[in-house]
C-alpha cells in the first residue's frame, strides 16, 4: 500500500537528512501558504519516541529484539495515531518524515539479522516518495564529530560501515520492486553541496504538489 503525499528521508547518521528537512520546513511553512505541510521524525516526539531516544543514547538498555517491537510501536503511533501521518495525508496535506521503517531494516538488520525487522514492519504502508542519502561512513563520522554533541550508540565508524551496506541492500530491493509498489526512490549524493541537494529535493516535491492539484480538479 502506498500512502500518497507521504515523503520519507533515509540515510545513515551524518548523511544530512535533518539539514534538508529543516530547509524544507523553512520554505514550506514560512515561505508558502498554498500547500499544507507537516514534518515529523522517527523516533517520534511522542512518549514512545522519547523513550527510544534514551535507548539510542545508551541511557536505557534493551534486548535488540525488544527494540524492534518498540520502534514498531512508535511507528504505528506515528502513522495511525491521533494527528498522525495517515490523518494528515488523508486531509490532503503533505507529510515529510526524517526516517521510517527502512531505518529499522538497516540498523536492526545489522544487529539481529533481517527476519524479525522485516516481519514486524511488513504491514506498514510505503511512502509515495523515498529520498535515500548515500554517503561514506568516513564522511558521515567527520560530520558527526564536528557537531561536538554526545554520540548515540550507532554513531561509530565500524557500525556505520555495516549499516550503510545493509541500507543499500534494503533500498536496492525496494527500488527493484518500485514498478509493482509505486513507491518512487530518489538517490541523493549526500556529499554534494547543500544547495544542490535542496534543489533536487524541491523539484521532486513540487512534482508531487502539481500532481495532487491536478487530481483534485
Amino acid at each position: 500500500m502506498i500512502l500518497k503525499n507521504f515523503i520519507v528521508f533515509e540515510g545513515i547518521d551524518g548523511a544530512g537528512t535533518t539539514t534538508q528537512i529543516n530547509l524544507l520546513r523553512k520554505k514550506y511553512t514560512e515561505g508558502r501558504s498554498d500547500v499544507n505541510f507537516f514534518f515529523s521524525s522517527e523516533p517520534t516526539s511522542r512518549e514512545t519516541g522519547v523513550f527510544l531516544r534514551r535507548v539510542l543514547k545508551g541511557e536505557i538498555r534493551t534486548k535488540p529484539q525488544t527494540a524492534v517491537y518498540l520502534f514498531a510501536a512508535d511507528r504505528h503511533e506515528h502513522i495511525f495515531g491521533e494527528h498522525g501521518v495517515f490523518s494528515h495525508t488523508n486531509a490532503g496535506a503533505i507529510e515529510v518524515s526524517d526516517r521510517y521503517f527502512f531505518s529499522s531494516l538497516a540498523y536492526q538488520g545489522v544487529s539481529i539479522g533481517p527476519s524479525l525487522p522485516e516481519k514486524v514492519n511488513e504491514d506498514f504502508p510505503l511512502p509515495e516518495l523515498l529520498f535515500f542519502f548515500n554517503i561514506s561512513a568516513e564522511e558521515a563520522m567527520t560530520r558527526i564529530e564536528a557537531r561536538g554533541e554526545e554520540k548515540e550508540i550507532f554513531e561509530k565508524r565500524e557500525a556505520l560501515e555495516k549499516i550503510s551496506a545493509e541500507y543499500k541492500k534494503v533500498i536496492n530491493r525496494y527500488e527493484a520492486d518500485s514498478s509493482r509498489t509505486g513507491m518512487r526512490v530518489v538517490r541523493i549524493d549526500a556529499s554534494a553541496r547543500i544547495e544542490e541537494i535542496a534543489a533536487i529535493i524541491e523539484r521532486e516535491i513540487e512534482a508531487i504538489i502539481s500532481r495532487a492539484r491536478k487530481s483534485a480538479v
